[in-house]
């Protein structure tokens, strides 16, 4: 009995020494997965992906992306909320989830500030107000007359809160109704665009610039307070007819809630470090966005003021939350 005892001290101690070893393996030590909200092509995703790749480049641990699509993004935010806090499963999303929904549901199935660590933002960036190349009308104020001698006659889609909010505060500032079509994602809405069942849009850049070159949709004014360097031709919003109007997306970093300070900096450090390789900055230059990173708190205090921003412009539109 006392040699049985004895072994299983010995198997006790030796398990202990592997988990201790395992345990202080250097992180990351294994594939990471990206979670993110959108389809595949997206503004995030296509984010993620170059991020993703940066951190390949740059310690040779495999990250893939796994869209987990739908619901406003509560599929994706409670699948990371409820993951294992190790740093290994991250997730890479919008204002959308962190900023506007808890505005527009009565009840989220996640809570976009305890169930998360904030790791980093990635991007900031203005988005473009589109419509169908057959729309009639040719400039902002073309839009704004035809829109109030018609209210509720022309469609607007958006596929993110980004999309959505951003054409709210238009009709609040430009004195319009229009008629919303929510979809899963801002592509979904683009292809309804081009086939001529909505009217317009205001999406960001990434998902915008492509169909105009290709004269699939026409682009009226850009959403931010300076143009978009790669369509100069289109004056801002504020510029073209609704003085003050201003609106903007971004991308950030969260792991589940727990994770370890530790790890949580050096995620922080890797995607700072992969958003300023080549693959990022190709994405930044050719969508016309803008790098913006932070620390973990600077996220926490952005996401914070986000959050008010985006809940007065809903206050504002008068929308019921679903």
């Amino acid at each position: 009995m006392r040699a049985l005892g004895i072994l299983n001290c010995n198997l006790l101690a030796a398990l202990t020494f592997l988990s201790s070893v395992v345990s202080a393996q250097p992180y990351p030590s294994k594939q990471l997965t990206f979670v993110v909200p959108f389809i595949a092509g997206s503004a995030t995703d296509q984010q993620a992906r170059v991020i993703a790749q940066g951190i390949t480049e740059s310690t040779g641990i495999p990250v893939i992306i796994d869209n987990k699509v739908g619901a406003n993004g509560f599929i994706a935010a409670q699948s990371v909320a409820s993951s294992s806090p190790d740093g290994y499963t991250v997730l890479v999303s919008t204002n959308t989830t962190h900023a506007a929904n808890e505005h527009l549901f009565k009840k989220l199935p996640y809570d976009p500030v305890k169930d998360f660590e904030p790791v980093t933002a990635l991007n900031k960036g203005s988005q473009i107000l589109i419509v169908n190349k057959n729309f009639p009308a040719n400039n902002v104020k073309e839009l704004i007359v035809l829109a109030k001698k018609n209210p509720g006659k022309y469609t607007f889609g958006s596929g993110s809160a980004s999309s959505r909010l951003a054409v709210e505060l238009f009709q609040q500032m430009a004195g319009i109704q229009l008629l919303h079509v929510p979809y899963k994602s801002s592509p979904l809405a683009i292809n309804d665009l081009i086939a001529g069942n909505i009217d317009l849009m205001i999406v960001d850049a990434p998902n915008s610039l492509a169909q105009m070159k290709a004269n699939n949709v026409r682009g009226l004014a850009v959403s931010g307070t300076a143009r978009n360097p790669l369509a100069p031709e289109l004056p801002t919003i504020s510029e073209a007819g609704v003085p003050g109007y201003e609106m903007s997306y971004w991308t950030a970093a969260w792991v589940p809630a727990k994770t370890p300070k530790a790890i949580v900096e050096k995620l922080n450090q890797l995607m700072i470090v992969a958003s300023k390789l080549d693959p990022a900055q190709k994405f930044y230059t050719s969508t016309g966005s803008e790098r913006y990173t932070t620390t973990p708190d600077g996220l926490a205090k952005f996401q914070s003021l986000e959050t008010n921003k985006w809940g007065s412009i809903i206050k504002e539109a008068k929308i019921d939350k679903e």
